[in-house]
C-alpha cells in the first residue's frame, strides 16, 4: 500500500518544466534520462464526507474553558471538480476546484443537529449551500469554506494534512483548522486576527481518474480520458437534489452538407438526468424544454501540436422534445410524479442522434436564448423572419474545410462539446438556492478526423469527459485554464485558459482562450 502525506506542494508542471532548457540561460541543461517518467492521473472526488466541528466559543470570542461543540456532517456533491494530481501513485498537489456539500440530518422541516440554532444567523442561513474550494495559487491559504451562491467566505482553513492511499484511491484531509474570515468576522462584529478559530474540519473521499497521461522523459506519449465511474448509473446510491441534466455522451460527430468551403456538422447526444427531479421537455412553441447548442474546437500548433486550443465551429439550438426515459445512464425512474415523454425523469436518459441534432427545422438562433435562465421566446425556431434560403452549412456546426483537412492540419487533435441548457434548472435554483445544478450541463469528447477536401469522416478516440467544457482538454498539454464567476447567482461563468511557451532562447510564446 502506497500513502504519502504532504502539509505542502510541489506542483507536477514545475517538476517538469523549472528546470527545461532555455527558460533560464544561467541553469544547465537537463538530460533526457534524468526527466520524469511515469503515469500522471488527474482525480476528482467521486464521493466525499465532511465534518466540521464547531465551537461556538469561536464566534462570540468568550474566555471559557468549556467548550460549546457543534458538529456538522455533510455529504459532498457525487463527482465534484476537485481535482488532486497524483503521478505512479504518490500525491503530487491540488488544483483550483470545489466539492458543493449536502448538510446531512437536515429536512424540509428543519435540521436535526444539536447546537444548530445556536450557530451565528448568516452561517445557518447558508448551511445548505456550503462547498470546499482549493483557491488559486497565490492566496493567503489553500483552502475555503464558502457559500456556493454568494461567493461570501465563512472559513479560511490552515494546518491541513493531505494523505493518499492509491490501492483504495482514497484522498483524506486531516487536522484543518476552520478560521474566521475577515468578512465573516465583519458580519459577526468582531475584530479577524490570526488565532480567529472556529473549529476544525476534516475530509475523507473517494476519487477517480478523469485523465491518465503516460509520461516518458518528460514528454506526454499517451492520453486516456477514462469514462466516469459513477456519474450516472448504478453505483450511485443517491441522485443529486434538485433536476439536474448533464450531457452522459456524444455519441458521434456526422457531416451533413457543404457548401463550396465549408461543412456543416451535427454532434449526437445523449442527455442523463443526474437529479432527483424531474426536467420539463415541452415541446415547442412551449418554452420549458432544454436547447443543445454543440461546438467544435481543434488543438494544434507548436513542437507538440498542442500549443493552440481554438473553436473551429459551432451550431444554433436543438430544441429538446418528448423525453424518451432510456436506461443508458443508469436506473430509470418513471414513477409519479414524473410525467414520462413531457419530462426526463430522474436517472433516465434521451437520446438525440446527429441526424436530429442538425436538423434545420428544429435549432433555433443562440441569439433567441439567454444561456443563464434558459429562456426564450415560442418562435425560438423561426426560420422565416427574416427569410432566408438553407444551404448544407446553414445552422450547423459550420467549420471551414481547410481547418479538417488532414494533410493541412497534422498533428491536430479535435474535441466535440455539446451542452443541455435547461429552464428547468434555473427555476429550481430560484426556489430551491442550495440546489442550483446549472454549472455541469457541458461535456466533450475527442475525435479524429479523415477524408476531405469535401466529405470528412469522425472517429471517436477517447470517452466522454462527463460535465467538463471541452477548454478543460488543454490543460493536459500544461495550458492554465481557469473559471470565473463575474455576478455570482444572477449570471454564468467563463473560462480563461492560458499557455506559455519558450520556442526558443530569449522567446516566449502566449496563446489565450475565452
Amino acid at each position: 500500500m502506497s500513502k504519502i502525506t504532504l502539509t505542502t506542494f510541489i506542483l507536477l508542471s514545475v517538476l517538469f518544466f523549472a528546470n527545461a532548457s532555455g527558460n533560464n540561460a544561467t541553469q544547465p541543461k537537463q538530460h533526457a534520462s534524468e526527466a520524469l517518467t511515469g503515469t500522471l492521473q488527474k482525480m476528482i472526488v467521486e464521493n466525499a464526507t465532511v465534518t466540521m466541528r464547531l465551537d461556538l466559543n469561536g464566534f462570540n470570542r468568550s474566555n471559557s474553558l468549556v467548550a460549546r461543540p457543534v458538529t456538522l456532517q455533510f455529504a459532498a456533491a457525487p463527482n465534484s471538480f476537485f481535482p488532486v494530481l497524483v503521478f505512479n501513485d504518490l500525491l503530487r498537489g491540488l488544483q483550483p476546484g470545489s466539492m458543493a456539500l449536502a448538510l446531512q440530518n437536515s429536512s424540509s422541516a428543519g435540521v436535526n443537529v444539536s447546537g444548530y440554532s445556536h450557530l451565528p444567523a448568516a452561517l445557518r442561513s447558508s448551511l445548505k449551500r456550503l462547498k470546499v474550494e482549493k483557491l488559486p495559487s497565490g492566496q493567503n491559504f489553500e483552502l475555503a469554506v464558502r457559500d456556493s451562491n454568494t461567493g461570501f467566505t465563512f472559513f479560511n482553513i490552515e494546518g491541513h494534512q493531505y494523505n493518499y492511499d492509491a490501492a483504495a484511491r482514497s484522498f483524506t484531509i486531516t487536522g484543518g483548522r476552520l478560521v474566521i474570515s475577515k468578512q465573516f468576522a465583519s458580519t459577526l462584529g468582531i475584530t479577524a486576527e490570526g488565532d480567529s478559530l472556529a473549529g476544525t474540519i476534516s475530509i475523507g473521499a473517494a476519487m477517480q481518474p478523469i485523465q491518465i497521461d503516460h509520461i516518458i522523459r518528460g514528454e506526454t506519449k499517451s492520453m486516456v480520458m477514462p469514462p466516469m465511474q459513477h456519474a450516472v448509473g448504478p453505483g450511485v446510491p443517491n441522485l443529486v437534489p434538485g433536476p439536474d441534466v448533464i450531457v452522459g455522451d456524444l455519441e458521434s460527430v456526422e457531416q451533413a452538407g457543404n457548401d463550396a468551403t465549408s461543412v456543416g456538422l451535427g454532434v449526437g447526444t445523449v442527455s442523463c438526468n443526474n437529479g432527483d427531479q424531474p426536467i420539463n421537455w415541452h415541446e415547442l412553441p412551449a418554452t420549458d424544454h432544454p436547447i443543445i447548442p454543440q461546438n467544435l474546437y481543434r488543438m494544434s500548433g507548436g513542437a507538440d501540436n498542442a500549443e493552440r486550443f481554438e473553436q473551429i465551429g459551432q451550431s444554433w439550438m436543438k430544441h429538446a422534445f418528448f423525453a424518451l426515459e432510456e436506461f443508458i445512464c443508469g436506473t430509470c425512474n418513471t414513477s409519479p410524479p414524473c410525467i414520462t415523454g413531457d419530462q426526463l425523469c430522474p436517472g433516465c436518459a434521451d437520446t438525440y442522434v446527429a441526424s436530429l441534432n442538425y436538423n434545420q427545422n428544429g435549432i433555433g438562433s443562440r441569439a433567441w436564448t439567454n444561456p443563464f435562465t434558459g429562456s426564450f421566446p415560442s418562435t425560438a425556431n423561426n426560420h422565416s423572419n427574416p427569410p432566408h434560403n438553407h444551404t448544407g452549412t446553414s445552422h450547423r456546426v459550420t467549420v471551414t474545410m481547410s481547418d479538417l483537412i488532414p494533410a493541412q492540419n497534422q498533428g491536430a487533435t479535435y474535441f466535440a462539446e455539446a451542452q443541455y441548457i435547461s429552464p428547468t434548472e434555473y427555476a429550481w435554483c430560484q426556489a430551491n438556492p442550495g440546489q442550483c445544478n446549472m454549472y455541469n450541463n457541458a461535456s466533450y469528447r475527442q475525435f479524429s478526423v479523415s477524408g476531405g477536401p469535401t466529405f470528412f469522416s469522425f472517429s471517436a478516440t477517447g470517452s466522454t469527459v462527463r460535465m467538463q467544457p471541452a477548454i478543460i482538454a488543454w490543460t493536459g498539454t500544461g495550458a492554465t485554464v481557469n473559471q470565473v464567476e463575474p455576478d455570482p447567482g444572477n449570471d454564468g461563468i467563463w473560462f480563461m485558459g492560458y499557455k506559455v511557451t519558450n520556442p526558443s532562447v530569449g522567446v516566449w510564446h502566449y496563446e489565450y482562450a475565452l
